[in-house]
Parts: C-alpha cells; sequence; structure tokens
C-alpha cells in the first residue's frame, strides 16, 4: 500500500510565489488578477502544491473550483475539465448555472449528465452541431457570475493530458483581459512536453500573453525529501535507508512515497506499479532509440558517447538516430559528451525489463570495452574511459569471476586512497566472496592466476570495516576467513590475519581475549626484519596497553618501534609512538601530553592518519579528565575535523573524538551545539556509533521533557555490544522510571546494567558509582505515599548500591592514581542521595547538618566538575531539603540558580519540580528585617570568617585543601543568603547578626 503525504514539504517559496501572482495573497482588485502556469516533473509535488493553494485561497474568501485532464489517450473525452467544473457548480451554485444556462444555452452540453452514455439513445441519432465560440464564452460567462460573489480560482490539473478543445478553451479564457474575478492556474509535466508534444507550442504561447505567469517547481532540497519522509514514517527510518531514498528519489515528492513505500518489501528494487507505468514511456520509442536506451541501461544511471557506442551493436548513423528519439522522448538527457535517464527510477525500470541473458551480454560487452580500453596505448588509444569500480561490477554481472576479482581489488584500492573507506568495504568484501565461492578453484585457479593474495585482502577488508566504523563486521569477516583456511596455509597467512582480527575484536565487547589472539599472531609471525613482524608487534604493544599490562606492552613496543624504523616504516613507527607515550601516564599529567603532543606531531609529518587520530584524542581525554574542557573542546575538535578531512568520520577515535565532545558539550551546558554533532555529511554510522550518538541525543531529549521510553528500550541490544550505550541508556530508563514513580523498575535498570557490563569489562566497573546515585535518587523521591514496610525494603536496597559504589572506590587503580572531578562529584552525590532517601523514608535517617552539608559538598563539586545540568539538579533537591527545614532562604538562593540554568537549558523537569518543591523567585530577606534567620552550614561559616577576614577565593582554598572553584561557589551562596552587594557588606551583615565573632 503506497503511503501518502497530506502536508506539503518544501514547497512554502513557491507557494507563495503563486499566490501572489494571482491576487490571493496579498490580494488584488477582482480586474487585476493574473493566470499561473504551474510546471514540473511528474510527481514533483504540483497536485500537492495546488491543494495547500487551495486551502490558502478559501482562508481568503476564494472559491476554488478544479478540474483534472485524464489520459485517455486517443479516446479523450473534450472539454472533460470543464465538465467537472460545471458538475460542481452546478451542485454548489445551482442558480448560478442556470442563470447563466438561460442566457448560454451552450453551457448546458458541459454539464455531466448530458455527457453519460445513454444506451436507450438511438446510435444513430443526429445531434446539431455547436459554435465553439459559444461554448467559450458561455464558460467564461459562468465562472464570471459565479465571481461576483466572491473571487474563484479555476484550477486544470495534468494539461499535458488535455484534449485539443480543452487547450483551446484554455486558450480563449488565458487570453481575456476583460475577464472579471476569476483567476486560472493550470499545471502540466514538464517532462512530458518533447519536442513533438502538442502541448509544447501552446505553453509557449500561452507564456506570452499579458497577465500569465509561469512557475516552474524544481525537485525539493535533500533536507525537504528527509522532512518528507518523517512525516510519511513518524518512527523515521533507519539512516541507512533514508539515504537510500534520498538519493534515489532525486527531490520527487511521489517517488519517495513509493520508494518510502515500498521500503517493508525486500528485494523490491523498483516498486511493480510504478516500473509499469516508467515503461509505458519505453514502449513509445522506435526500434533503435529501445536499443540504445537498454544498452544504457546496463550503464547505469549515466553513460558516455564513446562507451555506447563501444556496446550497442549500432552503426554511427543508427545510435544517433535511437539517441535523438530517445533524447525528444525525454527517456535520456544528453549532458556534455555523456547521457543520462531522465531520472533514475526510469533507467532501473528499462534494466528490470531485460531478460536474464539481453543483461548477462550486456554487461560481457562493456567488460570488453573497458578492458580493451584499460590495454590501449598510444595516441590511437580508445576514448571509452572507465574506473576498476565500473569494469567490477560489469564483470560480476557478466559472470566473468576472474576480472571481477582483480578490478574489486583494485576498485578497494581506488577508495581507500582516496579516503574512501565504507566503499572499499564492499570493494574487498565483494572480491572475498567470488574467492570463497566453492568453484573458485576451479574457476579462477591459484594465486598464479589471479595474483591476489588471500591474507591480504582479508586484513585489507578488516581495516577497512574498522575504518568505516564496524569493527564487528571485521571481526566476522576475518573469523569467517581463518575457519575456511585449509590446515597446509602457511603461517604468514594466518598471523596476518590474527593480528587483524585481535586489532578490531579489542573495539568491541566481544567476550573474545584479543591479547591471546595477539599473541598467537606474534608466535606465528616470521622472525627477522619483515614488515608484518613490525606490524604483528605494533599491534600487540596497543592491545596490551589496552589490557592495562604496562610492562608487557613498553618491552613489545620498544621492539616493535626498533623494526619500524629500521625498515624505515615511518607510519607504523608513529603508532607505536603513541602508544608507548600512552605509557607516561603514570607520571605527572603534564609528562603525558607533552609525549602524545610530540606523537601528534609525528604522525601528521608521516601522514599516519589513525595514529594522528589516536593521539589527538588521548590527548583531549587527558584534558577531559581533569576537566579542563577547553583544552578538551580544542583537541576532540582537531581529531573531528582530521577525520572529516579525511573521509573517516567514524574511524575508532574520530568517532570517539566526537562522542566525548558531545558529551563535553552536554556537561557545559551546550546542547543545541552537542545536537550538532549528531549531524554528519557523508556516510552514516554503523549501528553501534548510531546507538551511543542516540544515548546522548536521547539524554538532552529526557531532561528537556520528553518521553523517551520507548525509544531508549530500543537500544537494549546494544547494552552488550557496547558499553558506553549501556551506561548512558541505563541512566536514561532510570530517571524515565522514577518520573512514572516504578523505584521498582529503575533498580531493575541498575541491576540488568551492572550485570551486562560486568559481564563484558569486570563487576567494579568506575561508572557503577553514578548508576548507582541516579538510582538511589530515583528510590528517595518515591518515598512518599509508601508503607513502612516498602520503605524499609527499599532503604535496605539503597545501602547496597551504597556498598556497590564505594567498592569501587576501594577498587579503582589508574596508572596516574587521579580520581577526577567527575568520579569525585559522583561519589559525593551517591552519599548525599542515600542520606536524601533514609531522611526521606525516616529509617535511620540523619541529623540535618549532616545531610545539608553533605548535599552543600556535593554542590560544590558538581561545581568544580562543572556539569551545568546534574548541578542544577542537585541544587534543586538541597532546595528542597532547606525549604523543608525552614531555611526558606537559602532554598530560595539555590532555587533561583538552578532556574536560571535550568530556563536556560530548556529543562522543564527542573522548572516543574522546583514549582512543585515551592520555590519561587523572590527577593530575599535581609538579616534583621521581619523574616526566617539566614542558615549557614559550617563550611559556610568557616569560609565567611575568612572572607571577612580579608582572604582571596586562592587563598581560601590552599586553607582548606580545596578549589578556588568550589571556594566561588560557596562564597556565591554566602552572598545570596545574606542579600549582600560584595565581600565586604557581608562581613559586616556577618558581625553584625552574630554570624561570625
Amino acid at each position: 500500500m503506497a503511503i501518502q503525504s497530506s502536508t506539503m514539504v518544501g514547497r512554502d517559496a513557491e507557494l507563495a510565489q503563486v499566490a501572489a501572482s494571482l491576487g490571493v495573497r496579498p490580494p488584488r482588485p477582482a480586474d487585476r488578477l493574473t493566470d499561473v502556469l504551474l510546471s514540473g516533473d511528474a510527481g514533483v509535488g504540483k497536485t500537492r502544491l495546488l491543494r495547500a493553494l487551495r486551502d490558502e485561497a478559501k482562508a481568503e474568501g476564494w472559491q476554488v473550483y478544479a478540474g483534472h485532464c485524464l489520459d485517455f489517450g486517443d479516446s479523450a473525452l473534450p472539454y472533460l475539465p470543464f465538465s467537472e467544473v460545471i458538475g460542481r457548480l452546478a451542485a454548489e451554485r445551482p442558480e448560478v448555472v442556470a442563470e447563466t444556462a438561460a442566457s448560454y444555452p451552450a453551457l448546458t452540453r458541459l454539464q455531466p449528465v448530458r455527457r453519460q452514455l445513454n444506451d436507450a439513445e438511438p446510435v444513430d441519432a443526429e445531434t446539431s452541431a455547436l459554435d465553439r465560440a459559444d461554448l467559450f464564452r458561455a464558460m467564461a460567462a459562468v465562472l464570471e457570475a459565479a465571481a461576483r460573489t466572491a473571487p474563484l480560482l479555476l484550477v486544470i490539473e495534468d494539461t499535458h493530458w488535455a484534449d485539443q478543445s480543452t487547450r483551446d478553451m484554455l486558450s480563449y479564457l488565458l487570453s481575456r483581459v476583460d475577464a472579471d474575478g476569476y483567476a486560472v492556474v493550470a499545471s502540466y509535466r514538464s517532462d512530458d512536453l518533447h519536442r513533438r508534444h502538442p502541448l509544447r507550442r501552446q505553453v509557449a504561447e500561452w507564456s506570452r500573453l499579458r497577465g500569465v505567469e509561469r512557475v516552474g517547481l524544481a525537485p525539493l532540497a535533500d533536507d525537504d525529501v528527509r522532512s518528507l519522509v518523517r512525516q510519511l514514517v513518524p518512527g523515521g527510518l533507519p539512516e541507512a535507508e533514508l539515504a537510500d531514498v534520498v538519493a534515489r528519489a532525486e527531490g520527487n515528492a511521489f517517488f519517495v512515497e513509493e520508494l518510502v513505500s515500498a521500503a517493508a518489501e525486500p528485494g523490491a528494487f523498483v516498486p511493480a506499479d510504478l516500473a509499469d507505468v516508467l515503461l509505458v514511456r519505453l514502449d513509445r520509442l522506435d526500434d533503435q532509440a529501445r536499443q540504445v536506451v537498454r544498452t544504457a541501461s546496463a550503464s547505469g544511471r549515466r553513460v558516455s558517447h564513446e562507451l555506447l557506442e563501444a556496446t550497442s551493436d549500432l552503426s554511427p548513423e543508427a545510435l544517433g538516430a535511437g539517441l535523438r528519439g530517445a533524447v525528444e522522448m525525454n527517456v535520456l538527457v544528453a549532458d556534455r559528451g555523456s547521457y543520462a535517464f531522465r531520472h533514475a527510477l526510469l533507467g532501473e525500470a528499462v534494466y528490470d525489463d531485460l531478460l536474464p541473458g539481453e543483461r548477462t551480454a550486456l554487461h560481457a560487452r562493456y567488460v570488453a570495452a573497458l578492458q580493451e580500453s584499460a590495454r590501449a596505448t598510444g595516441p590511437g588509444r580508445s576514448a571509452v574511459r572507465g574506473t576498476a569500480a565500473e569494469l567490477a561490477r560489469h564483470a560480476r554481472l557478466a559472470l566473468d569471476r576472474t576480472t571481477a576479482l582483480q578490478a574489486s581489488v583494485r576498485a578497494g584500492n581506488e577508495a581507500i586512497a582516496v579516503g574512501g573507506p565504507d566503499e572499499a568495504a564492499y570493494h574487498y568484501q565483494q572480491a572475498l566472496e567470488i574467492l570463497s565461492a566453492p568453484t573458485a578453484a576451479t574457476d579462477l585457479g591459484g594465486y598464479d592466476e589471479h595474483g591476489v593474495d588471500l591474507a591480504k585482502l582479508v586484513v585489507k577488508a578488516a581495516d577497512a570495516l574498522v575504518a568505516s566504523g564496524d569493527p564487528e563486521r571485521a571481526v566476522a569477516v576475518v573469523a569467517e576467513q581463518l575457519d575456511r583456511l585449509p590446515a597446509d596455509a602457511p603461517d604468514t597467512w594466518r598471523a596476518r590475519m590474527l593480528s587483524a582480527q585481535a586489532a578490531a575484536s579489542f573495539m568491541t565487547e566481544s567476550d573474545a581475549d584479543a591479547s591471546a589472539i595477539s599473541a598467537r599472531a606474534v608466535a606465528l609471525a616470521p622472525p627477522g626484519d619483515s614488515g608484518l613482524r613490525a606490524k604483528v608487534l605494533a599491534t600487540h604493544a596497543r592491545i596490551l596497553l589496552a589490557y592495562e599490562r604496562f610492562e608487557e606492552a613498553e618491552t613489545v613496543g620498544l621492539d616493535a618501534l626498533e623494526l619500524a624504523e629500521r625498515l624505515d616504516l615511518h607510519e607504523m613507527a608513529s603508532d607505536v609512538i603513541t602508544t608507548l607515550s600512552v605509557l607516561k601516564k603514570t607520571g605527572p599529567k603534564e609528562g603525558l601530553r607533552e609525549a602524545l603532543q610530540e606523537a601528534v606531531a609525528r604522525a601528521e609529518e608521516s601522514d599516519a592518519i589513525h595514529a594522528e587520530l589516536r593521539g589527538r584524542f588521548l590527548v583531549g581525554r587527558s584534558y577531559e579528565d581533569w576537566a579542563e574542557f577547553d583544552e578538551a573542546e580544542r583537541w576532540f575538535a582537531g581529531a573531528i575535523d582530521r577525520a572529516v578531512d579525511a573521509g573517516l568520520p567514524w574511524a575508532p577515535y574520530g568517532f570517539e573524538a566526537r562522542w566525548q565532545l558531545a558529551w563535553i558539550h552536554i556537561v557545559r551546558g551546550a546542547w543545541d551545539r552537542a545536537l550538532d554533532l549528531f549531524v554528519v555529511e557523508g556516510p552514516f554510522p554503523p549501528p553501534i556509533p548510531r546507538a551511543m550518538l542516540s544515548t546522548l541525543r536521547l539524554s538532552i531529549h529526557q531532561a528537556r521533557g520528553d518521553d523517551v521510553t520507548a525509544r531508549i528500550a530500543g537500544l537494549r541490544p546494544f547494552w552488550r555490544r557496547e558499553g558506553a550505550v549501556a551506561i548512558h541508556a541505563a541512566a536514561i530508563e532510570m530517571v524515565a522510571a522514577g518520573r512514572r514513580d516504578e523505584p521498582e523498575t529503575a533498580l531493575a535498570s541498575y541491576d540488568e546494567a551492572a550485570r551486562v557490563l560486568a559481564s563484558i569489562w569486570h563487576e567494579w566497573f568506575s561508572a557503577r558509582i553514578r548508576l548507582a546515585a541516579v538510582a538511589v535518587g530515583v528510590v528517595a523521591d518515591a518515598m512518599e505515599g509508601r508503607s513502612a514496610a516498602e520503605r524499609e525494603a527499599l532503604v535496605a536496597r539503597v545501602e547496597r548500591l551504597h556498598a556497590d559504589g564505594h567498592e569501587v572506590l576501594d577498587r579503582y587503580t589508574d596508572p596516574s592514581g587521579h580520581w577526577g572531578p567527575e568520579g569525585r562529584a559522583w561519589v559525593k552525590r551517591l552519599d548525599a542521595e542515600v542520606l536524601r532517601a533514609r531522611w526521606r523514608a525516616g529509617v535511620d535517617a540523619p541529623a540535618l547538618d549532616v545531610l545539608v552539608e553533605t548535599w552543600r559538598e556535593a554542590e560544590a563539586l558538581f561545581a568544580d566538575f562543572g556539569h551545568v545540568h546534574e548541578l542544577a539538579l542537585v541544587r534543586t533537591k538541597l532546595a528542597g531539603i532547606l525549604r523543608a527545614t525552614g531555611d526558606l532562604a537559602g532554598a530560595r538562593v539555590l532555587g533561583d540558580a538552578a532556574r536560571e540554568a535550568a530556563r536556560r537549558l530548556g529543562a522543564q523537569p527542573l522548572l516543574d519540580e522546583l514549582v512543585a518543591i515551592g520555590s519561587a523567585p523572590q527577593p530575599a530577606v535581609r538579616p534583621g528585617a521581619a523574616g526566617p534567620v539566614v542558615a549557614l552550614t559550617a563550611r559556610e561559616r568557616e569560609i565567611l570568617g575568612l572572607v571577612a577576614d580579608g582572604r582571596t577565593n586562592g587563598e581560601i582554598a590552599k586553607l582548606l585543601y580545596i578549589s578556588t572553584k568550589t571556594v566561588s561557589v560557596h562564597v556565591s551562596n554566602i552572598l545570596g543568603k545574606l542579600d549582600a552587594g560584595g565581600r565586604t557588606e557581608a562581613a559586616a551583615i556577618a558581625r553584625r547578626t552574630g554570624l561570625i565573632d
């Protein structure tokens, strides 16, 4: 069933132009209306625009009547669209039709009832002749009569199918300069107007008339096509299918609808009904033109004149005549020495209509022509030009497997050379498929015959897949080929393939031990100096580093570097240097960054793009770990730009840099900048990167108030495949469960995430602290309204999660010994949420000063971390606690700060919570005036005393062993609570009110 959109997309400008021309909007006097000729290719959206025009005209008080021309061929009924209009007028305005018919009797000839077949009437009945001028005047008269009460718009659609009488009627109406109160819009398919089409001449004549304007509809822009697809499929299409629709539809709204409708029909490359419609055009060609078109269809969308000459089996004269016929019938379009099908779907339909034997023979002709051109040299070289990818395609379809194998490998190499890993992976896998066929040995012979090294081809395919962002498929491809190796296969083949498998495996959440696979590759690698051994050692060092086997990684890395430099393998040496640089993580962070930046510079000099991306990413991570976000952004952005420039947006470290930069933007409250990073030109992300980006995007939507429950549930299958998806998706699930007041569901999400991540990493992974804090926060919010037994059970679960978090902290190991601002903030948040849960449950409730102080510390640490939304959330929770304990002034200060951040972020749930706890922006009550007593925490009193002593924030930070940023947060809170304009005033107020001695 076809899917259709009822809403116009991407035609606002054209609609405004047509409406203005007609005088619909802005309105013009009835005697100054203009007629419009609306043109565009079939399916481009003319009817949709006319519907929108109808609605706009009616909104402006116009009457709208439409008539349609139909494709009846030689059996067309004269004046059919005008008969349709008269029928509607007779139904809606019978008095107008009756009065006009009284003065113009010819009008009755157009009434539909008079035009129906009547078997009772004798076949040989005589009919009186009618003066056409009478009919024309009658039609104009009835339109003017109807327009006396309100302006009238007459729409005649599909005039490319109009009979001659209808065209003549239109000529009369369009040429009248005394028309009063009505305007005409006539639409037609511009692509149907071949040179001999009868409408072509009349359109030219109409365009020269005074008061007639032409408006052409161009194809929709790609963004508009995407918008249309979103309307057709509210849930959206996968990006690969969406990109395919955009590419194939070429801005044609009708084709978009047909393709989207066909998306649920596997194997239907062109919908059958659409193909039948398109092939009608082919049937109108003569034999020569049909042969040219069929030959061209095997080439694809576009074909050069020289290639057609070499493959069509036609003489130059016959070829010329056939091309002329195909161009005149708008099947082919001539463009700078080549020919293209007017629309891609037309070429597909013609190709699908070929018989299997015809296709094979045509492709064999293309293979011969392209090979002859490739072999030719010198001045007499053939003018035929082609690519390895073209030759591979034609050879596969011509069943020439040897040529297809060789050309596929060359095509992959060419794609890699120009930064096209997706295309390269496709070509390499096509070559592997040919080599893996059961009859390959018979059809292809051995290496001496075809010259393709299987192991190198497998590694090329795996590397291309990894570079395109699909390491999972890379692992599968290598594993399949390893299983196919015969027992007597060379060790070098196994070493090469095992090393590639290990390199891809450690980028996934695979159960396989990548270090063990890599060690097998090292054992099988040939001793002595060889590029293969250097590469295997370099990969092994990188994997050992990932497994935190630092001493082994250094030993293997130094061996790899020595060998790479001895063999002048500069790109490989750059990669090893990056690995060895990371080992400096055990020392000061400055040393690590300096070493990595030197590695990046060397990689740039060596054009080692993958080593450069890795180095840039690792420098960025070092700054990110210390919450030095400005520098982290700079390095991540540099990695993204280099990856995009190299055509590797989803390659390792290029994509990871995008992911981390998006996360930083989220932390810093630049949510729209984060969303911008999710839009990437070029290849659509593979499944796992797509799932990772989806979690970040959904976290923003959820924080802004959207219900993302259904969408986040769709990511569950990816938890096991990528731990980052599990972490962020579980947090989103828990928040969603909290909004539904389902703490048990939130705890179940925590348990499942912990189970999955323990199975792919280890039980005490760092992010478990954050997940525990989120889960406990949901439980704390849900305490109200539950029985004592339920509260006790929930508190027991909370204590277990608390223990989980601190077990992680106790077991944490890092060569730098660093537990960064993010980790410290979430540990304190977990502690604070546990106290809040016990306080709200009334089970082992903490002292209020301990509760408030712990939340104050959490606030300071999140401020130090710089997470805008989480800081606002912490302040909201703390404001609720302070309000409940009577500290209204403190609650107001926090509520105002949280509200400002929430408004800037568009975080409606936070704003709603602030309203729910009774926090509203109000002027603070000055100490000494009527109102509640200002309450400061012990830490705030301590800092206030130091402020009164004249200490700077930096001095206070050193005295109290906290960061300057944390001191700044405390000082801001103190000034707000005291309603003080500055530090001096705060000190004076504090002494006057006895807050300090």
